[in-house]
């Protein structure tokens, strides 16, 4: 599923006011970590995500492997702090 300009407007708006539910520290991206997204977005559509010791590209990286893995959409990324989006199934 890609997201439409429209549907990234919402979507900022929406996770405006949100605060990081998970965060990246030194160690990368773990296989529990990526689990913990998983959990977080099968209760919450909309979430943000703190990348915190990593370069620019590396957070692009693990920023693309998140979304990759757990099937999620990238709305928006600024600085540490990611937002991403996946569709609830139901």
């Amino acid at each position: 599923m890609s997201l439409t300009e429209k549907m990234k407007h919402d979507l900022r708006g929406r996770g405006h006011t949100l605060k990081p539910v998970v965060s990246i520290g030194n160690a990368g991206l773990s296989k529990a970590v990526l689990r913990e997204i998983e959990l977080s977005l099968e209760h919450h559509e909309l979430m943000k995500i703190r990348i915190s010791g990593a370069e620019r590209d590396a957070r692009k990286q693990i920023i693309t492997r998140i979304c990759d893995s757990l099937d999620a959409e990238l709305v928006q990324a600024i600085g540490h702090i990611a937002l991403i989006y996946r569709k609830h199934p139901d």
